[in-house]
């Protein structure tokens, strides 16, 4: 279903949902975006950062008093319950890329919804940061990402994925992968390139110093 965009950029957007957030997240993803969208409840870690949205969007049922009146002409109710507020989002704002802050380390179901959403929308080119890692869809076909040696290299199947992966220490060639099957949870860089190849919906998690290694890595074919 097309959505009418509610945020149009030329430049990254950063989509900020209501889980918990460290006190540096804002600065880690500032130098990547162009401007910042409060998801539901987001607006209140917005509004506490000091930074104002180009847009609150979602069904707003979680949003407080305080962080309403604050953005109160920027605000975008969605109340229709077929999708989640992050889904919403996603699909009103148009951007070359989107990172995703506050979805993870909360509910269990959010953060699944959100991996969800991911693999059926990989057009929207997601990398879902929290204080521990980076996750993002490998681009179909041949992608590199450039580690230093000893980085933990996670790749997971979001669906049924043919992937081969080389510049690690447990390189593998053409496996079938699947959620409830073959996954690779915790490879390890050899340093400098790593190769992935893939076809489905591939998770790929790195630390989340590695953000900007990710944010090329996922955004290129190798």
């Amino acid at each position: 279903m097309l959505h009418p965009n509610i945020v149009s950029s030329a430049s990254a957007i950063c989509l900020v949902g209501g889980a918990a957030l460290r006190r540096t997240a804002f600065a880690t993803v500032a130098p990547y975006v162009g401007g910042f969208v409060g998801v539901d409840s987001g607006a209140d870690h917005l509004l506490a950062g000091g930074i104002t949205p180009l847009a609150v969007i979602g069904d707003l049922d979680s949003v407080s008093p305080q962080a309403r009146a604050a953005f109160a002409d920027r605000l975008w109710q969605i109340p229709e319950q077929e999708t989640t507020d992050f889904e919403k989002a996603l699909t009103r704002v148009t951007a070359p890329f989107v990172i995703a802050l506050g979805f993870t380390g909360g509910r269990m179901d959010h953060a699944l919804s959100v991996l969800n959403v991911m693999a059926r929308r990989p057009d929207r080119g997601v990398f879902l940061v929290d204080g521990d890692d980076v996750s993002y869809l490998a681009p179909q076909g041949d992608s590199v990402v450039d580690l230093p040696a000893g980085t933990r290299v996670s790749l997971m199947p979001l669906g049924d994925v043919r992937a081969s992966v080389a510049g690690v220490a447990w390189p593998f060639t053409d496996w079938a992968l699947h959620p409830v099957g073959r996954n690779s949870a915790s490879n390890m860089a050899t340093g400098g390139p790593v190769r992935v190849s893939a076809q489905g919906p591939l998770l790929v998690t790195l630390p989340q110093s590695c953000l900007a290694a990710a944010l090329t890595g996922g955004l290129r074919a190798g």
